[in-house]
Protein backbone atom coordinates (compact mmCIF):
# COMPACT_ATOMS: atom_id res chain seq x y z
CA UNK A 1 0.00 0.00 0.00
CA UNK A 2 1.47 3.64 -0.93
CA UNK A 3 0.54 5.34 2.46
CA UNK A 4 1.74 8.65 0.98
CA UNK A 5 -0.27 8.74 -1.80
CA UNK A 6 -3.21 7.66 0.13
CA UNK A 7 -3.09 10.58 2.55
CA UNK A 8 -2.47 12.92 -0.14
CA UNK A 9 -5.54 11.74 -1.67
CA UNK A 10 -7.66 12.53 1.35
CA UNK A 11 -5.75 15.75 2.38
CA UNK A 12 -6.93 17.11 -1.29
CA UNK A 13 -10.11 15.77 -1.22
CA UNK A 14 -11.26 17.31 1.86
CA UNK A 15 -9.36 20.54 0.55
CA UNK A 16 -11.37 20.04 -2.19
CA UNK A 17 -14.94 19.65 0.01
CA UNK A 18 -14.16 22.14 2.07
CA UNK A 19 -13.63 24.77 -1.14
CA UNK A 20 -16.55 23.81 -2.92
CA UNK A 21 -18.47 23.27 0.35
CA UNK A 22 -19.91 19.66 -1.44
CA UNK A 23 -19.72 16.33 -0.48
CA UNK A 24 -17.67 15.72 -3.49
CA UNK A 25 -15.00 12.03 -3.61
CA UNK A 26 -12.52 12.95 -6.39
CA UNK A 27 -11.22 9.54 -8.45
CA UNK A 28 -6.98 9.93 -8.08
CA UNK A 29 -4.98 9.10 -11.13
CA UNK A 30 -1.30 9.12 -11.36
CA UNK A 31 0.23 12.01 -13.72
CA UNK A 32 3.91 11.39 -13.47
CA UNK A 33 7.05 11.44 -11.23
CA UNK A 34 10.12 13.45 -11.95
CA UNK A 35 13.99 13.40 -11.77
CA UNK A 36 13.21 15.12 -8.21
CA UNK A 37 11.00 13.45 -5.25
CA UNK A 38 7.99 14.80 -6.22
CA UNK A 39 4.97 12.96 -7.43
CA UNK A 40 2.35 14.32 -9.35
CA UNK A 41 -1.33 12.85 -9.13
CA UNK A 42 -4.76 14.34 -11.02
CA UNK A 43 -7.67 14.29 -9.08
CA UNK A 44 -11.07 13.62 -11.01
CA UNK A 45 -15.07 14.98 -10.07
CA UNK A 46 -16.95 15.05 -12.88
CA UNK A 47 -15.93 17.71 -15.44
CA UNK A 48 -13.45 19.69 -13.15
CA UNK A 49 -10.05 17.84 -12.09
CA UNK A 50 -6.63 19.34 -9.34
CA UNK A 51 -3.26 18.44 -9.63
CA UNK A 52 -1.96 16.86 -5.75
CA UNK A 53 1.67 16.96 -5.32
CA UNK A 54 3.82 14.27 -2.97
CA UNK A 55 6.46 16.38 -2.14
CA UNK A 56 8.27 15.20 1.24
CA UNK A 57 9.00 17.91 3.62
CA UNK A 58 12.41 16.75 4.21
CA UNK A 59 13.46 16.23 0.54
CA UNK A 60 11.85 19.03 -1.47
CA UNK A 61 11.33 23.10 -0.65
CA UNK A 62 7.90 23.55 -0.77
CA UNK A 63 7.50 27.15 0.22
CA UNK A 64 10.00 27.94 -2.08
CA UNK A 65 7.62 26.50 -4.66
CA UNK A 66 5.16 28.40 -3.53
CA UNK A 67 6.18 31.45 -3.05
CA UNK A 68 7.96 31.45 -6.87
CA UNK A 69 4.54 30.63 -8.12
CA UNK A 70 2.02 32.96 -6.29
CA UNK A 71 5.27 35.99 -7.21
CA UNK A 72 5.31 34.79 -11.15
CA UNK A 73 1.07 34.47 -11.09
CA UNK A 74 0.93 37.68 -9.99
CA UNK A 75 3.14 38.97 -12.55
CA UNK A 76 0.83 37.39 -15.03
CA UNK A 77 3.33 34.04 -15.98
CA UNK A 78 0.78 31.95 -16.89
CA UNK A 79 2.08 29.06 -13.48
CA UNK A 80 -0.72 26.82 -11.79
CA UNK A 81 -2.29 28.68 -8.86
CA UNK A 82 -1.49 27.37 -5.59
CA UNK A 83 -4.59 25.67 -3.84
CA UNK A 84 -3.50 24.83 -1.09
CA UNK A 85 -0.43 23.55 0.90
CA UNK A 86 0.66 21.46 3.75
CA UNK A 87 4.37 22.39 4.51
CA UNK A 88 4.54 19.60 7.28
CA UNK A 89 3.39 16.92 5.50
CA UNK A 90 4.80 18.10 2.05
CA UNK A 91 1.71 17.98 0.30
CA UNK A 92 -0.11 20.59 -2.53
CA UNK A 93 -3.15 21.05 -4.28
CA UNK A 94 -2.77 22.74 -7.62
CA UNK A 95 -4.73 24.34 -10.69
CA UNK A 96 -4.90 21.52 -13.44
CA UNK A 97 -3.13 22.77 -17.09
CA UNK A 98 -4.24 19.35 -18.74
CA UNK A 99 -1.98 16.69 -19.61
CA UNK A 100 -0.52 17.79 -23.26
CA UNK A 101 3.20 18.70 -23.12
CA UNK A 102 4.88 21.20 -25.54
CA UNK A 103 6.65 18.02 -26.78
CA UNK A 104 4.31 15.51 -28.18
CA UNK A 105 2.60 18.16 -29.95
CA UNK A 106 6.28 18.96 -31.59
CA UNK A 107 6.51 16.01 -33.01
CA UNK A 108 2.65 15.07 -33.83
CA UNK A 109 2.80 13.65 -37.57
CA UNK A 110 0.53 16.40 -39.01
CA UNK A 111 2.85 19.71 -37.48
CA UNK A 112 4.43 22.24 -39.82
CA UNK A 113 7.17 24.14 -39.31
CA UNK A 114 4.88 27.11 -39.69
CA UNK A 115 3.12 25.45 -36.43
CA UNK A 116 6.49 24.69 -34.65
CA UNK A 117 7.95 28.18 -35.14
CA UNK A 118 4.53 29.16 -33.85
CA UNK A 119 4.49 27.74 -30.70
CA UNK A 120 8.36 28.19 -29.96
CA UNK A 121 7.14 32.04 -30.36
CA UNK A 122 4.65 31.88 -27.87
CA UNK A 123 7.08 29.78 -25.62
CA UNK A 124 9.76 32.86 -26.36
CA UNK A 125 6.68 35.38 -25.67
CA UNK A 126 6.24 33.81 -22.33
CA UNK A 127 10.22 33.40 -21.52
CA UNK A 128 10.35 37.07 -22.19
CA UNK A 129 7.41 37.81 -19.97
CA UNK A 130 9.09 35.72 -17.21
CA UNK A 131 12.52 37.97 -17.39
CA UNK A 132 10.83 41.53 -17.18
CA UNK A 133 10.40 39.90 -12.99
CA UNK A 134 12.67 41.50 -10.80
CA UNK A 135 15.32 38.97 -10.34
CA UNK A 136 16.76 40.45 -7.03
CA UNK A 137 14.29 37.97 -4.78
CA UNK A 138 15.89 34.97 -6.25
CA UNK A 139 19.52 33.19 -5.78
CA UNK A 140 22.44 34.07 -7.57
CA UNK A 141 23.28 31.69 -10.56
CA UNK A 142 27.11 32.89 -9.44
CA UNK A 143 30.18 31.00 -9.87
CA UNK A 144 29.99 28.17 -7.33
CA UNK A 145 27.12 26.76 -9.03
CA UNK A 146 28.17 27.15 -12.20
CA UNK A 147 31.12 25.22 -11.83
CA UNK A 148 29.89 22.60 -9.71
CA UNK A 149 27.37 22.10 -13.00
CA UNK A 150 29.93 21.57 -14.79
CA UNK A 151 31.96 19.59 -12.88
CA UNK A 152 28.77 16.42 -13.17
CA UNK A 153 30.04 16.47 -16.43
CA UNK A 154 33.55 15.40 -15.48
CA UNK A 155 32.75 13.57 -12.58
CA UNK A 156 29.18 11.66 -13.40
CA UNK A 157 29.34 11.41 -17.31
CA UNK A 158 33.59 11.00 -18.05
CA UNK A 159 35.10 9.43 -14.82
CA UNK A 160 31.48 7.61 -13.37
CA UNK A 161 29.20 6.26 -16.45
CA UNK A 162 32.61 6.15 -19.82
CA UNK A 163 35.10 4.29 -16.66
CA UNK A 164 37.71 7.18 -18.22
CA UNK A 165 39.94 8.35 -16.04
CA UNK A 166 40.65 12.12 -17.05
CA UNK A 167 44.56 12.75 -16.93
CA UNK A 168 45.74 16.04 -15.14
CA UNK A 169 46.28 17.51 -19.02
CA UNK A 170 42.44 16.34 -19.73
CA UNK A 171 41.47 18.12 -16.17
CA UNK A 172 43.62 21.66 -17.21
CA UNK A 173 42.33 21.79 -20.66
CA UNK A 174 38.54 20.74 -19.38
CA UNK A 175 39.03 23.42 -16.67
CA UNK A 176 40.37 26.35 -18.41
CA UNK A 177 36.77 25.39 -20.82
CA UNK A 178 35.22 25.55 -17.97
CA UNK A 179 36.67 28.98 -16.90
CA UNK A 180 36.10 30.41 -20.23
CA UNK A 181 31.98 29.36 -19.82
CA UNK A 182 31.60 30.64 -16.39
CA UNK A 183 32.93 33.78 -17.13
CA UNK A 184 31.09 34.39 -20.18
CA UNK A 185 27.77 33.18 -18.28
CA UNK A 186 28.87 35.84 -15.36
CA UNK A 187 28.95 38.93 -17.45
CA UNK A 188 25.65 38.24 -19.36
CA UNK A 189 22.75 40.56 -18.52
CA UNK A 190 21.26 39.29 -15.22
CA UNK A 191 17.33 38.31 -15.30
CA UNK A 192 14.67 35.60 -13.73
CA UNK A 193 15.89 32.69 -14.84
CA UNK A 194 13.45 29.31 -14.69
CA UNK A 195 16.65 27.28 -15.28
CA UNK A 196 14.64 24.05 -17.02
CA UNK A 197 12.49 25.75 -19.30
CA UNK A 198 12.12 23.32 -22.14
CA UNK A 199 9.91 21.12 -24.28
CA UNK A 200 8.71 18.89 -21.14
CA UNK A 201 8.49 21.56 -19.19
CA UNK A 202 5.69 23.76 -21.26
CA UNK A 203 1.97 22.89 -21.05
CA UNK A 204 -0.05 23.87 -24.33
CA UNK A 205 -3.34 24.65 -22.36
CA UNK A 206 -6.92 24.09 -23.36
CA UNK A 207 -6.88 27.27 -24.95
CA UNK A 208 -3.93 26.86 -26.88
CA UNK A 209 -1.38 28.88 -24.48
CA UNK A 210 1.78 28.07 -23.13
CA UNK A 211 1.55 27.23 -19.57
CA UNK A 212 4.82 26.96 -17.28
CA UNK A 213 5.86 23.75 -14.69
CA UNK A 214 8.30 23.17 -12.80
CA UNK A 215 10.07 26.82 -11.85
CA UNK A 216 10.79 25.81 -8.30
CA UNK A 217 14.88 26.60 -8.97
CA UNK A 218 14.65 29.53 -10.72
CA UNK A 219 17.52 32.23 -10.04
CA UNK A 220 18.89 35.13 -10.98
CA UNK A 221 21.41 34.64 -13.93
CA UNK A 222 22.36 34.76 -17.60
CA UNK A 223 19.68 36.07 -19.89
CA UNK A 224 20.38 33.18 -22.43
CA UNK A 225 20.11 30.22 -20.39
CA UNK A 226 16.39 29.53 -20.54
CA UNK A 227 16.69 30.68 -24.42
CA UNK A 228 19.14 27.89 -25.13
CA UNK A 229 17.52 25.29 -23.17
CA UNK A 230 14.40 25.77 -25.44
CA UNK A 231 15.73 26.12 -28.84
CA UNK A 232 18.79 23.49 -27.91
CA UNK A 233 16.78 20.88 -26.40
CA UNK A 234 18.42 18.19 -25.09
CA UNK A 235 15.40 15.89 -25.63
CA UNK A 236 14.68 17.73 -29.29
CA UNK A 237 17.22 18.53 -32.29
CA UNK A 238 16.07 21.41 -34.69
CA UNK A 239 17.67 22.95 -37.60
CA UNK A 240 20.63 25.06 -37.08
CA UNK A 241 18.43 27.93 -39.25
CA UNK A 242 14.98 27.65 -37.43
CA UNK A 243 17.30 27.95 -34.10
CA UNK A 244 19.22 30.79 -35.70
CA UNK A 245 15.46 32.16 -36.46
CA UNK A 246 14.30 32.06 -33.67
CA UNK A 247 17.07 33.06 -31.48
CA UNK A 248 16.66 36.27 -33.65
CA UNK A 249 13.18 36.50 -32.74
CA UNK A 250 14.29 36.85 -29.09
CA UNK A 251 17.11 39.18 -29.59
CA UNK A 252 15.00 41.38 -31.93
CA UNK A 253 12.37 41.21 -28.81
CA UNK A 254 14.82 41.55 -25.56
CA UNK A 255 16.41 44.77 -27.07
CA UNK A 256 13.08 47.44 -26.59
CA UNK A 257 12.67 45.73 -23.42
CA UNK A 258 15.97 46.63 -21.91
CA UNK A 259 16.70 42.51 -21.42
CA UNK A 260 19.50 41.76 -23.51
CA UNK A 261 21.12 44.55 -25.78
CA UNK A 262 24.13 43.22 -26.80
CA UNK A 263 24.69 42.99 -30.68
CA UNK A 264 23.69 40.13 -32.79
CA UNK A 265 27.38 39.02 -33.00
CA UNK A 266 27.77 39.41 -29.00
CA UNK A 267 24.15 37.52 -28.70
CA UNK A 268 25.01 34.69 -30.73
CA UNK A 269 28.29 34.18 -28.68
CA UNK A 270 26.45 34.16 -25.33
CA UNK A 271 23.97 31.93 -26.23
CA UNK A 272 26.50 29.44 -27.78
CA UNK A 273 28.55 29.66 -24.43
CA UNK A 274 25.47 29.18 -22.36
CA UNK A 275 24.56 26.67 -24.29
CA UNK A 276 27.81 24.50 -24.12
CA UNK A 277 27.61 25.56 -20.22
CA UNK A 278 23.83 24.24 -20.04
CA UNK A 279 24.78 21.29 -21.93
CA UNK A 280 27.72 20.14 -19.78
CA UNK A 281 25.30 20.24 -16.73
CA UNK A 282 22.71 18.22 -18.45
CA UNK A 283 24.91 15.04 -19.95
CA UNK A 284 26.21 14.74 -16.00
CA UNK A 285 22.62 14.96 -14.62
CA UNK A 286 21.77 12.28 -17.13
CA UNK A 287 24.54 10.07 -16.23
CA UNK A 288 23.90 10.94 -13.01
CA UNK A 289 19.91 9.67 -12.82
CA UNK A 290 21.29 6.59 -14.33
CA UNK A 291 24.07 5.24 -11.96
CA UNK A 292 22.81 6.57 -8.76
CA UNK A 293 18.89 6.73 -8.91
CA UNK A 294 18.19 3.84 -11.36
CA UNK A 295 16.47 5.77 -14.34
CA UNK A 296 18.47 4.16 -16.90
CA UNK A 297 16.31 5.84 -19.64
CA UNK A 298 17.81 9.30 -19.70
CA UNK A 299 21.02 7.24 -21.03
CA UNK A 300 19.45 7.71 -24.32
CA UNK A 301 19.22 11.69 -24.36
CA UNK A 302 23.59 11.76 -23.85
CA UNK A 303 24.12 11.80 -27.26
CA UNK A 304 22.26 14.34 -28.54
CA UNK A 305 23.13 16.67 -25.62
CA UNK A 306 26.72 16.20 -26.07
CA UNK A 307 26.47 16.50 -29.82
CA UNK A 308 25.44 19.75 -29.18
CA UNK A 309 28.89 19.94 -27.27
CA UNK A 310 30.75 18.99 -30.45
CA UNK A 311 28.73 21.28 -33.40
CA UNK A 312 29.02 24.29 -31.22
CA UNK A 313 32.60 23.93 -29.95
CA UNK A 314 33.47 23.67 -33.24
CA UNK A 315 32.92 27.31 -34.26
CA UNK A 316 35.74 29.12 -31.43
CA UNK A 317 39.00 29.47 -31.75
CA UNK A 318 39.53 29.67 -28.12
CA UNK A 319 37.42 25.62 -27.71
CA UNK A 320 39.84 24.34 -29.84
CA UNK A 321 41.38 22.48 -27.19
CA UNK A 322 37.97 20.98 -26.63
CA UNK A 323 36.25 20.67 -28.96
CA UNK A 324 39.62 18.25 -30.41
CA UNK A 325 39.50 16.14 -27.22
CA UNK A 326 35.59 15.65 -27.94
CA UNK A 327 35.99 14.73 -31.43
CA UNK A 328 39.11 12.37 -30.80
CA UNK A 329 38.33 11.32 -26.98
CA UNK A 330 35.33 11.93 -25.96
CA UNK A 331 32.62 11.00 -28.71
CA UNK A 332 34.33 7.16 -29.30
CA UNK A 333 33.65 7.01 -25.59
CA UNK A 334 30.40 7.64 -25.83
CA UNK A 335 30.10 5.54 -28.68
CA UNK A 336 30.42 2.40 -25.94
CA UNK A 337 27.09 3.89 -23.44
CA UNK A 338 24.32 1.32 -23.29
CA UNK A 339 20.82 2.32 -25.13
CA UNK A 340 18.46 2.04 -21.84
CA UNK A 341 17.22 -0.96 -21.28
CA UNK A 342 13.43 0.34 -20.84
CA UNK A 343 13.44 4.01 -22.68
CA UNK A 344 11.67 5.66 -19.74
CA UNK A 345 12.10 8.88 -17.81
CA UNK A 346 10.44 11.17 -15.98
CA UNK A 347 9.00 14.39 -16.99
CA UNK A 348 11.91 16.56 -16.34
CA UNK A 349 15.79 15.98 -15.21
CA UNK A 350 17.39 19.38 -15.85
Amino acid sequence: MDQRREDLAQWAAATIRQQANDDITPEVTMVSGDASFRRYFRLHYRNLSWIAVDAPADKEDNPRFVRIARAWRDHDVAVPKVIAHDFDQGFMLLEDFGDQLLWPALHADDISVRDVTALYEQAIDQLLHIQTLPPADLPAYDATLLDTEMALFSDWLCEKQLQHTLSDAEKQMLGSTFELLRKNALAQPVVAVHRDYHSRNLMLKADGSIGVIDFQDAVAGAATYDLVSLLRDCYVRWPASLVEELAAYYWEKARPLGIYLGDWQQFQQDFDFMGLQRHLKAAGIFARLNLRDGKSGYLNDIPNTCRYLLDVSAAYPQLSAFHQWLQEVFMPLLQRLPAAADGERDSSAE
